[in-house]
Formats: C-alpha cells, structure tokens, sequence
C-alpha cells in the first residue's frame, strides 16, 4: 500500500457514511484552503449514468492531441488509487497525493467528512497548482450533490447516458436520476447531452431552461450517425468526418461525440478538426471492451479471446448487447461477477440472448461482491458457478473449442481481474 492510500484508509474513520451527498462540508473545507476550485483551467464537467468514463477518454485524447495539458479527474479506479488523477498528462505521483492529502486533511483538522470529499479536494489543490490547459472532471455520484459540483463556471458540462442505478441515493424513477444528473448544469454554460430516454430528456430539459443553461441535444443541436469508415458529426457551423472511435462499441459513437459537441461549445482556442480526428481515433479506457492478452488469456486455449468490461447496470446490459450483434460469428461465454446492491437481473436480461455459457463468480479481494447464488438465481438459473475468475475459464476451457469470453458486471471486479492479469 503506498502513502497516498495508507492516507485514504485513516480518513474512513471521520465520517460514518462512505456516502453522504452534499455540498455543506465540501464548501467548509475548500474555503479553508483558499478556494481553489475558482482557480481551474477551463473545465468540462461530465456527469450520467453509463458512458462517463469514456466520454473523458474522449476528452482527454483531443486535447492531447492538440498538444494541450490535460488534467483528469475519475472514479473509482481499477488497480491504483492514483488512477484518479492525472496531472497535466501524467498520474499523480505517489510524493504529490500524499502531500496534497496530508495537507486537505491538517486543514480539515477532523471535521466529518467522506473521503471522496477529501480527495477531491485534494484533486483541487493539485489542478490549481500545476499548470494545464484543460480540465476533465468526472462527477463522482449524482450532480446536483456531488462534491465536484463547487466549480462556479465550467467551460462546458456534458449529460452521457442516463439510466436507472444508485437509486438508494439518486431516487427511483429515471426522472428523479435524471434530475441529479442535471444538477451540474450553470446558466449561460453549454451543456451537451447524448442519446436518452423521453423522460430523462424531458427533465434535462426543464432543467436547462430553469437554469439558464445552454442545452445541446443529440439529434437537436448536433447529430452523429455511423458511415461505412467510422463516423460523421455535424452541428449548425461544421461537419466532421470521424474515424472509428478508439473504444469499442456502438454506445461510444455517442460518448465521442458528446465529447466534440462539450469541447465545440467550450470555445477552446486551440481545438481544431484535426485534433478531434485525432483524438476519437487514439482515445484508450481501461475495463472498456478491453482485451486482455496476460496471465489470463494464457488460461485459455488458441481461438479464444478474452475480453472485459466495468458495465454493472441495466443500461450498460444493453449496450453490450447492441455490441454483441456484431459477435454472432463466434460462441459468446460470460464470466460475470457484481456487486452487492445492484440489479443484477436486469443487466443480465439483454446479455441471456448471446450467452453459449454463464458462469457466476465472486473474487477474493472484490468490493462487496454479490454473492454467487445471487447472481445465478438473477440468470434464471442459466448461471452456473465459477466460483473464481481462474475456475470459470479453467471450465471453459475445458469444454469449449472457441470463442470469445467477456468478464462482466462490476468495476471492482475489473480491477481485481486487471491485478490478476498483469500478474
């Protein structure tokens, strides 16, 4: 464990809930630092439900591209802590968090407070102080409370893929989630959103129009459409024909172009059509329809490939299943393993169709993770045990001659499955 994490696990014991939407305390503590959430390179602010991560891929890769200094900040990660942060185009070292830790937590002087609140005010400190030329900030939980929504001005914000999870905390209809999402948006800043449904869109809506914001909807303001070479986007002043996105999937045509449409709107000096070429071709996220070629896929016999993905909820179900259209030609086995708390049949529901084989596992070391007989009475029964990442493909191994296999269903089962294969 390094120092920055050893630092993380002490600060659990200041507040009783790992959770605890509100801005309150987070407001107190950046005051006391000398607020530097008002001293940020240009931000775009990304909140949904399915499709952040990657639309901060996205973002990332551009303005790379353009040769610009890219901040980020994400959650949760996969293997390290600092995976959270990246300064200016590189992790944050080891040296830096701690101090950056140490320093939000002597201010805090042991006031409650949730650990995220602590680190993103710690990301703050950090954006503030090293020098970049744009700001990614992915939204931790929510919007509307979430402790990254003390930016008094983004650049721009963006609204990816709404659909029902978290809804002990965000409420239980797609409308109330859809609220929180919207939470992030500012009068006067463009805010771009994707593909939604009728009723999260409605309620993005009302909300842009009450807040003064200025809303930019797929299929309204901009559009993206498939072509035979990749992609095509247009919006009132260009189009931009698009290579295919360096992330896998029919769903990340809408998570790069939110991206386009978030930066085209931002006003950004140096973004230029070629580094958005550029950018949506090279643009990398881990635990994405990833492949994995390590210790693994070794497991498995030649004609097999080995595959992985964070989707965990329903909306995430079906975008894999759209994907999985285009895998008919071989036999498909899932490996899922999820977290407790989420609804596991329907993410599931859509995958069923696809699946030559389901194999139900719990890693050791994984968050909270679903008990096994959860996830195979979710499948109907369908699911059979793995129980393990190494026994599920030992089985498969064992009885099948070919396919693909896609390990599934949570990102802290990601993240173990990650470990396990760099070895």
């Amino acid at each position: 464990m390094s120092r920055a994490e050893a630092i993380v696990e002490r600060l659990h014991a200041l507040h009783p809930k790992l959770i605890d939407l509100s801005l309150g305390r987070m407001e107190a503590l950046l005051a006391k630092l000398g607020h530097p959430e008002r001293k940020l390179p240009p931000v775009i602010h990304v909140a949904g439900t399915n499709g952040k991560g990657s639309t901060c891929a996205f973002l990332r890769a551009i303005g790379e591209a353009a040769g610009q200094r890219v901040h980020v900040y994400t959650s949760p990660h996969l293997v390290q802590f600092h995976e959270r942060i990246r300064l200016a185009g590189a992790y944050v070292t080891d040296e830096a968090l701690t101090a950056a830790l140490e320093e939000v937590e002597a201010v805090n002087a042991g006031a409650p407070i949730t650990v995220f609140e602590v680190t993103t005010a710690a990301a703050f400190v950090l954006f503030n102080r090293v020098p970049a030329d744009l700001l990614v900030l992915e939204v931790g939980l929510g919007g509307r409370l979430d402790a990254t929504n003390v930016v008094p001005r983004p650049a721009a914000s963006a609204i990816t893929s709404i659909s029902m999870d978290h809804m002990d905390f965000l409420g239980d209809t797609l409308g109330n989630i859809a609220a929180e999402k919207a939470g992030i948006m500012r009068a006067n800043v463009p805010c771009a959103t994707g593909a939604q449904a009728a009723e999260a869109l409605e309620v993005i809506s009302n909300t842009a129009r009450e807040r003064g914001a200025t809303l930019l909807r797929r299929g309204g303001e901009w559009f993206c459409d498939a072509t035979t070479n990749g992609l095509q986007y247009h919006d009132a002043a260009a189009v931009l024909s698009l290579p295919p996105p360096g992330l896998i999937g029919p769903h990340q045509a809408d998570n790069a172009c939110i991206a386009i449409a978030a930066l085209r709107a931002a006003g950004l000096p140096w973004l230029s059509d070629a580094a958005i070429v550029r950018g949506i071709a090279s643009a990398t996220w881990p635990a994405r329809l990833q492949r994995l070629e390590g210790r693994l896929s070794a497991l498995l016999p030649n004609g097999f490939s080995l595959w992985l993905d964070g989707g965990h909820n329903a909306g995430a179900g079906q975008a894999l299943a759209q994907h999985f259209t285009a895998w008919r030609d071989q036999p498909l086995h899932l490996v899922i393993g999820m977290k407790q708390g989420k609804a596991s049949a329907e993410f599931l529901r859509p995958l069923l169709p696809f699946a030559t084989s389901l194999h139900a596992v719990a890693e050791p070391g994984q968050h909270l993770a679903m008990p096994v007989a959860d996830i195979i009475a979710a499948s109907g029964g369908i699911a059979e045990p793995g129980p393990t990442i190494t026994e599920a493909l030992g089985k498969i191994a064992a009885t099948a001659k070919l396919g693909r296999v896609l390990i599934a269903g949570s990102l802290y089962l990601a993240g173990e499955v990650l470990k396990a294969d760099l070895g």
